[in-house]
């Protein structure tokens, strides 16, 4: 079959968020329950364990103990991140092919490939930060080359390595439109996290800390931050996995593979 490529058509940004957005719209049950249940709420209860490990005077016991909370809770946070990650991705997968995926489905295709997906995440998140240190140019020219690593490791199964080299195939060609996406993505990000803040401070005024180091975490800022999290955790995952689908598509042209050849 010729490539979308072949044909001359580029890829469409359009299609992108139109594809990421219809998965939402279509299946919004399963797609802000995985959000909200794996990523959004474990989320905020780690941070909650971790306010409450710290207080104002620590002995050294206390605080190698706070300091093991805190390791930990990013280990749990990373897992998570790529459990929320791989399962929305099964979700965006079915939809660009006219499927519907269900909570179960999405999230045993993550489980199956949870611990190469997690060393994916880590090595990414790594590499980008080093890149960042050296004229921060690099770190963003991983950031685009690598975008698509993730859905690429869940929806072929290649390993870990193979599937940044799999992500920098599909974007060559088009990775001034994947930076434009993904500068659109974190506007969008950055305007939910700008939303919690507003309902933080509505919630909390201007006594936040003071709030903290009396009673803990606010409910105004535990709930904001879940709302928020699990609505940009939703839109991340969805758009980035309808941008590999694109990608694919205009590189090779429409996958003959069933959704149970892939996840079988």
């Amino acid at each position: 079959m010729a490539s979308v490529a072949e044909t001359g058509e580029t890829m469409s940004v359009g299609h992108v968020f139109s594809r990421g957005f219809g998965v939402i719209v279509d299946n919004p049950v399963t797609v802000f329950g995985i959000a909200f249940l794996i990523g959004a709420l474990p989320s905020v209860l780690i941070s909650w364990l971790q306010q409450r490990t710290v207080s104002g005077q620590m002995d050294s016991e206390q605080i190698v103990g706070s300091l093991a909370v805190a390791f930990g809770s990013i280990f749990v946070s990373l897992l998570l991140q790529a459990l929320v990650q791989g399962s929305l991705v099964r979700a965006t997968l079915a939809y660009a092919r006219g499927e519907r995926a269900t909570f179960a489905e999405c999230v045993g295709a993550a489980l199956a490939v949870v611990l190469p997906l997690l060393g994916l995440v880590v090595l990414m998140v790594i590499g980008i930060w080093i890149g960042m240190i050296f004229l921060f140019v690099p770190g963003v020219m991983l950031f685009v080359m690598w975008s698509v690593a993730s859905p690429a490791l869940v929806a072929e199964r290649t390993g870990v390595f193979e599937a940044f080299g799999r992500s920098r195939f599909l974007t060559k060609g088009a990775r001034w439109k994947v930076f434009g996406i993904e500068v659109i993505l974190i506007v969008i990000y950055y305007v939910f996290i700008g939303a919690f803040a507003a309902t933080t401070f509505t919630a909390t005024g201007s006594n936040f800390a003071t709030s903290v180091s009396t009673s803990g975490l606010p409910l105004g800022w535990l709930i904001a931050t879940i709302v928020s999290s699990t609505l940009a955790t939703t839109v991340w995952s969805t758009v980035q996995t309808s941008l590999y689908v694109e990608l694919r598509n205009w590189k090779e042209g429409l996958p003959e593979q069933s959704l149970a050849e892939i996840f079988s």
